[in-house]
């Protein structure tokens, strides 16, 4: 019998990671992160969506099928959750939300995923279920462990180009630093002030317990310099 998940408490932070079905793509190419990006910001209300039809109000071609993702402050949505932090990996993805609404996160990871899920099988013609099982979620209980998993998550995609790093030491620290600046599908350039995704997130509670864009850089940027390996306990701080 599955162990029965603990509620979701309103006004308290988790960090959420769901995983394609037997580690398998979620993402197979920058359109499909693009969706995914969308879907953030649309899923993320107490109302009904269609994406279609937010597509069709929204798009705002750039180049190609690029869509201007800073829709500003003067949106007035009941919000299911605060985005604090998100990445994008090749088979899952991780989610820093502190939950505003009773059910709220049950509800966003709901509308997300079988949205998210919906366009994937469409487009490349396949069935079944895109992710594994119930998302993971893990309480933030401290400011220690919240900075902790914001570094984590904002580091992930240090694997990419150094896939052993979280059991041994990062190989190149300047190449990782220089590689996360420059990785799109996180939310970790919108908080160096580089306006990447600008409205999925807010920033506010980093601001305040780690300062300014170049506070946020220095503290990840010694995180990825002076930590050799991850050794906390991973069930604890939902690191994975």
């Amino acid at each position: 019998m599955p162990i029965k998940r603990p509620p979701l408490i309103n006004n308290e932070i988790y960090h959420v990671i769901i995983r394609g079905v037997g580690d398998s793509l979620i993402f197979n190419n920058k359109e499909d992160r693009y969706r995914a990006i969308f879907s953030l910001y649309e899923f993320n209300t107490d109302e009904p969506v269609e994406i279609s039809v937010q597509r069709r109000k929204r798009r705002n071609k750039i180049k190609g099928e690029q869509f201007s993702f800073n829709f500003g402050n003067s949106e007035k949505r009941n919000l299911l959750v605060e985005i604090l932090a998100f990445c994008f990996m090749p088979n899952h993805i991780h989610l820093l939300l502190k939950q505003v609404q009773d059910d709220g996160i049950t509800k966003f990871m709901r509308k997300f995923g079988a949205g998210y899920a919906t366009y994937f099988n469409k487009k490349y013609n396949r069935k079944g279920h895109l992710f594994q099982g119930r998302f993971k979620a893990v309480h933030i209980e401290d400011t220690n462990q919240l900075q902790t998993v914001f570094v984590y998550i904002h580091t992930n995609p240090i694997s990419l180009i150094d896939t052993h790093w979280k059991e041994e030491e990062i190989k190149d620290s300047a190449k990782a630093i220089k590689f996360l600046e420059k990785y799109k599908w996180s939310s970790y350039l919108d908080y160096l002030g580089k306006k990447n995704f600008p409205s999925i997130t807010k920033r506010n509670i980093f601001q305040e317990i780690i300062g300014d864009k170049e506070d946020i850089q220095e503290f990840v940027n010694d995180w990825v310099k002076y930590q050799t390996a991850i050794t906390e306990d991973n069930t604890t701080i939902g690191l994975e």
